[in-house]
């Protein structure tokens, strides 16, 4: 993969994930992209952390865009149009050859995003990382190609692998993560029950606009959690100022019951109802995903919640599959009512062998 001959020019689309997706991530993208009539080969490597669909010829980003939405990819924690790659640079100056390809491409940047894939190898590049980002950051903005207080420019991704190879690209903010890599820099909370509380707390910041989050999870609304022990997502809905309901035949961590705001009850999670609609109902039972799918899509189709966020627990091997399989029964049962409806999924930096959705009408 050269550097783009024309300004603004596409060579590929490179998709990072979670180390052991490729192949999950190498079947949505093929498919995405023959959909979208975007011809191409896949360059895949075993637990390397991304993928790269190569054009057979170079596109215009703008019109790659236009007919394949980057957002919608499930296992893609992070993906770019990819405009150069450079597998050369001398270890003693990456600056050089790094700066003059950039300028080649003839745009201006809102943000640069240095990144590397997120395996073994990649973390020994962190301590280079840090020493290099303000010397790259620092030659961009003396070049005048950096600036932060234009967001309607597209981002500008440097994603090294190794120490001598280096994928040059582009984003807009409305199709990649706002975080490197899309690892989000989340703190466990001290008074958390468990570290479930940061999948749900990811979720809601990938998976719901500001605006989104601002008008649904305001202090006082209802929600339920269906098989919430030891308490990690009911907490994180609590400490936001909603009334939970949590069901599950476990304990609840003591952290969760001092919130005052959740009543846990003994109860199965299929078969339990509330006597009045919720704003929320979340799920993060260990089930079958084609269980869980029917069970969310009823709640919301039923108004006994308005809003949900879910997991799926997936297989170890085709996973795309099984996640297209309930994304079928999900919207099997909203056609059934003629319900329009809103599904996002995406594999969050949290998860492991499971997806995280949002489900709502429209």
């Amino acid at each position: 993969m050269p550097t783009a001959p024309q300004p603004c020019e596409s060579l590929g689309l490179l998709v990072q994930c979670r180390p052991g997706f490729e192949a999950d991530a190498s079947l949505e993208l093929q498919t995405s992209a023959s959909a979208a009539r975007l011809e191409g080969k896949i360059e895949a490597r075993a637990q390397s952390g991304f993928i790269v669909l190569t054009h057979d010829k170079p596109t215009p980003h703008d019109d790659v865009r236009r007919r394949l939405d980057l957002s919608r990819l499930i296992f893609a924690r992070q993906s770019f149009h990819a405009l150069a790659m450079l597998d050369a640079l001398p270890e003693r100056d990456r600056l050089t050859p790094l700066l003059t390809a950039i300028e080649s491409f003839g745009s201006r940047f809102s943000a640069l995003l240095l990144e590397t894939p997120d395996t073994n190898d990649g973390k020994e590049q962190s301590g280079f990382l840090k020493r290099f980002a303000p010397l790259l950051e620092a030659a961009l903005t003396k070049a005048a190609l950096l600036r932060p207080d234009s967001p309607h420019l597209p981002r500008l991704h440097v994603f090294l692998v190794g120490t001598q190879c280096a994928y040059l690209g582009v984003s807009v903010a409305s199709e990649g993560s706002s975080w490197p890599m899309g690892i989000p820099r989340l703190r466990m909370p001290k008074d958390a029950p468990s570290r479930s509380t940061l999948k749900l707390a990811e979720a809601i910041l990938t998976l719901l606009s500001a605006d989104e989050q601002k008008a649904t999870l305001r202090p006082g609304l209802q929600a339920v959690d269906l098989g919430a022990a030891p308490g990690g997502w009911s907490w994180q809905l609590a400490s936001r100022g909603l009334r939970v309901t949590a069901l599950d035949n476990g304990p609840l961590a003591p952290s969760a019951m001092a919130t005052g705001l959740i009543e846990h009850l003994r109860a199965d999670g299929f078969t339990w109802r509330p006597k009045k609609p919720v704003e929320w109902m979340v799920c993060d039972m260990v089930e079958q995903p084609s269980r869980i799918a029917p069970l969310m899509a009823e709640w919301v189709a039923t108004g006994r919640c308005r809003r949900s966020i879910f997991n799926l627990k997936l297989p170890m091997k085709r996973r795309y599959e099984e996640v297209e399989r309930c994304r079928a029964l999900i919207d099997q049962r909203m056609r059934t009512g003629n319900i329009k409806y809103t599904l996002r999924i995406k594999h969050l930096y949290h998860d492991r062998e499971e997806v995280t959705c949002y489900l709502t009408r429209r």
